[in-house]
Order: C-alpha cells, then structure tokens, then sequence
C-alpha cells in the first residue's frame, strides 16, 4: 500500500498540525499586515498596492486592481488618496492616453520598508539554517499555494473556469 494512502495515525496527527500551523500563520501574517499598515496611517489595501508597485516599479490602475482584488472604482479613490498624501504618481500613459501608470515615489520607498526591517532580519537568520533542499521545497509548496489563492479569488470572483487544483 502507498504511504499517502494508508490511514496512519501519526500521518494524520502530523497533517492536522500542518494544518493548524498554515491557519495560524495566515492568521498572524493578516494581524502583521494590519499593524503595519496601521503604522503607516494606511489601510491594508494601501500597503498590497504600494507593496506591488515597490516589487514592480510602475503598473496601471488596472493591474493595481487585479493584484489587490479591489474594483477599478476602489483604486481610483485609493490611488488619487496615495497621490496626494505623497506616496505615488500618477500619469496617463502616453501609448494609450485612457490608461494610467502608477508609480510608487522612489524617495517613500524606505519609509515603507523600515516597519519590516527587525522581522526581515529574523526571516533571513531563519532561512540561512535551511539546506537547499529545504528551500526549493518550500518555493515549490508556496508556489503551489499561491496558485490555489489565485484560483480561489477568481472562483469567489465569479470565474467558475478557473482551475480547482494546484
């Protein structure tokens, strides 16, 4: 019999605790995400945009929309509110005038990234005792759920084409 068919115990213990373990660190990286953007004077959906653009440099409104799953309307106010308290800029995109590229101010970069500073520092120390192994494991397991999210917020979009399965 196949070890992933078999109803061991201790296999069932150990995937209850993976389990528990995924759901807690869900649950503190949210509370983690809401403190800093409280910090910050943002909201949390403030922090994923100007996150994603401190990634990726400039993007359009749309794709700030698509990556924080807000409507076009949402990011708008969002958006004009960031442009005026300083953190982007905003500028019709010359190729097609009715689109807006968004770009995060270079010099409010490290003014987002200095709440973040103590637990990268921790992060970092934690990977270093990792093998390699041990790494490309883990890339491969939060690739495998970033892609059941992205299929979750397109079905809870209302995309029911979206694949089920990782």
């Amino acid at each position: 019999m196949m070890a992933g068919m078999t109803h061991e115990p201790a296999r069932e213990s150990a995937i209850a605790d993976l389990m528990r373990a995924g759901r807690e660190t869900s649950r503190l990286s949210v509370v983690f995400r809401y403190a800093i953007a409280d910090r910050l004077g943002l909201t949390v959906s403030d922090l994923e945009a100007l996150d994603f653009l401190a990634d990726v440099g400039s993007a359009t409104a749309g794709q700030v929309a698509e990556r924080t799953n807000l409507t076009t309307g949402a990011v708008t106010s969002m958006l004009r509110r960031l442009q005026q308290a300083g953190y982007v800029t905003a500028d019709r995109d010359p190729a097609d005038r009715r689109r807006v590229i968004v770009t995060l101010r270079p010099e409010r970069a490290a003014e987002l990234e200095r709440p973040y500073e103590r637990f990268a520092e921790r992060a970092q120390r934690l990977i270093e005792g990792y093998s390699v192994e041990e790494l490309t494991f883990l890339v491969h397991h939060f690739g495998r759920m970033q892609a059941m999210y992205l299929a979750e917020l397109d079905g809870l979009r209302g995309d029911d084409t979206a694949p089920r399965s990782a």
